[in-house]
């Protein structure tokens, strides 16, 4: 089973981001913006990390593309393609680079869903969380890309069986 954790938005909190690796050994760890650490963070150390709108380290790409077992995963944090009015922008920026995966935060909002052969994921925030009080991150998990996994967390309360998201790439 291959798993991929997703957070976003963290802004600014550290042992929470330690909590999330040390909670799930997962393949791959995902930041997708605005957490306002200094690239370099030690607590960033494990993730693969975008900068967002509140990010200032010049470090910071403004995306990354990554191949993982079938899934080629496109990561960006949602400001630069203007998320919060739709996601047609970000379809079309992953598109360019054949991505089937799209992982972004900036709307604070958690959600998974399909469009066309795009699995778009945004894993909320764990720190200032929009349309459900539950602080989220994202982990998706897969053996064949026929069926995939998207499981939505807090680390107080672990699994939130209701945001589970379940299909095929």
């Amino acid at each position: 089973m291959t798993s991929v954790l997703i957070t976003s938005d963290s802004h600014g909190l550290t042992k929470e981001l330690e909590e999330m690796t040390e909670k799930h050994a997962a393949d791959l760890y995902i930041h997708c913006g605005d957490s306002e650490l200094d690239f370099d963070a030690a607590e960033l150390s494990a993730f693969y990390k975008v900068g967002g709108n509140c990010d200032f380290d010049s470090l910071y790409p403004e995306q990354e593309v990554l191949d993982l077992n079938g899934l080629r995963f496109f990561i960006t944090h949602g400001h630069l393609h203007q998320v919060k009015g739709s996601l047609t922008n970000l379809s079309y920026a992953a598109e360019e680079h054949a991505a089937n995966v799209v992982c972004f935060g900036h709307t604070h909002i958690a959600g998974a869903q399909k469009m066309g052969n795009q699995l778009f994921i945004n894993p909320g925030s764990i720190r200032m969380p929009r349309n459900r009080v539950e602080k989220t991150y994202a982990v998706l998990s897969w053996e064949k890309t026929d069926e995939v996994q998207v499981d939505f967390y807090t680390l107080k309360d672990g699994k939130i069986e209701d945001m589970s998201y379940r299909t095929s790439l």
